[in-house]
């Protein structure tokens, strides 16, 4: 335990230290988003050497893109911003962001994959974002993938990212093949992570209530994703999982998704319901603003109501780089919503330096 603690202290100081000096340097870059994806240029053939369902693929596409292909269908033409470091930073540089947490574009957690095939696949996945990392002069921290349908491997992976690779924390699904991540059966994957005082960041994936959707494909990002990350807040509550792991520092992303909604109705239930009262001592009020969430919401009015249900010290910036369906100009949308300074540097960049475990000292001599 104390060479694995020593292993973190060291990547601490060498992360705060490149963030320090990205944030003295002259293009006055302070933001630091949560929410950027990464996917490899290219991926590995299938172990064994045969056919396994639900492995990805790289085929070319025009300009600078190229498309992942999932079980021989094409899933999403993506650009090399994916995985080109220099591209992203001169974006960074424009949207005034100094620090971008990279983690794996979710369809890649691979939780649906054999579950040899799946460790492969997020090794080679966490291989790539800690090369960027490497090169990436103090402008990037990662975020790791786990092969959470096998909790011992995904132990073990978290282990290596966040030790071998100094990784700040890991990224897990909303829900793994549909249970949800409150699920008492992962409470040994999150007693580690309280352990090793990691951060955790919960992003949609294969949500919930497709077969409800009415219209193009591209709506599962729209409306399902919001939703399903929105049951993964609720079942973080009412499975009293910080109860448990009071020091664990988990975050969602999309303002939390439906959340913000669902919490009246979730106050008022616990008074109504005897049941639901009798499994909840603490207010689900009280309990959210232990969480974190990025301010990925869209809208002004929605970014207010989001930092008042989490609070002004758990909202952070999250755009969802480098995809199309993302917020370009994050700092611009805190501005508007707020006129206060210390509140805007909370949001900006203070509540994720919090997240992060990098203290602002650290990150800002």
């Amino acid at each position: 335990m104390h060479i694995i603690k020593k292993a973190m202290e060291e990547t601490k100081m060498s992360q705060g230290a490149g963030m320090a000096r990205r944030w003295r340097s002259a293009c006055g870059c302070v933001g630091i988003d949560v929410h950027c994806h990464v996917a490899p240029s290219q991926f590995p053939s299938p172990p064994g050497g045969g056919v396994v369902a639900g492995w990805p693929s790289m085929t070319p596409a025009e300009a600078c893109h190229a498309t992942v292909v999932i079980d021989q269908k094409p899933y999403r033409t993506i650009s090399d911003a994916c995985w080109v470091a220099e591209r992203r930073i001169e974006e960074m540089d424009r949207a005034g962001i100094a620090v971008q947490a990279l983690s794996p574009m979710p369809e890649l957690f691979g939780y649906w994959i054999v579950v040899g095939a799946a460790r492969d696949l997020v090794r080679h996945v966490n291989d790539v974002i800690a090369d960027m990392v490497r090169h990436g002069g103090g402008r990037f921290v990662g975020f790791g993938g786990l092969p959470m349908q096998d909790l011992d491997l995904a132990i073990a992976e978290l282990h290596r990212v966040v030790v071998e690779l100094g990784f700040r924390g890991v990224e897990i699904g909303s829900n793994i093949n549909g249970v949800p991540i409150g699920d008492p059966r992962f409470h040994p994957f999150f007693a580690e992570v309280e352990r090793l005082g990691v951060a955790v960041f919960v992003h949609a994936v294969r949500p919930a209530g497709m077969d409800r959707l009415v219209g193009p494909a591209p709506l599962q990002q729209v409306l399902a994703y919001p939703s399903d990350v929105g049951f993964a807040v609720a079942s973080v509550i009412t499975g009293g999982l910080l109860a448990k792991f009071p020091e664990l520092r988990i975050a969602f992303s999309h303002g939390g998704g439906t959340f913000a909604s669902l919490l009246p109705r979730l106050e008022q239930g616990r008074q109504v319901f005897a049941a639901i009262g009798d499994s909840m001592p603490a207010r689900p009020s009280e309990v959210a603003r232990k969480l974190y969430v990025d301010g990925l919401v869209f809208d002004r009015d929605m970014l207010r109501r989001v930092v008042s249900v989490f609070g002004e010290d758990r909202v952070m910036i999250g755009t969802d780089y480098p995809f199309n369906f993302r917020e370009s100009d994050p700092i611009s949308r805190i501005a508007e919503a707020y006129d206060d300074e210390d509140l805007r540097e909370a949001l900006v960049f203070r509540n994720a330096l919090n997240f992060l475990g990098l203290d602002e000292e650290t990150c800002s001599t």
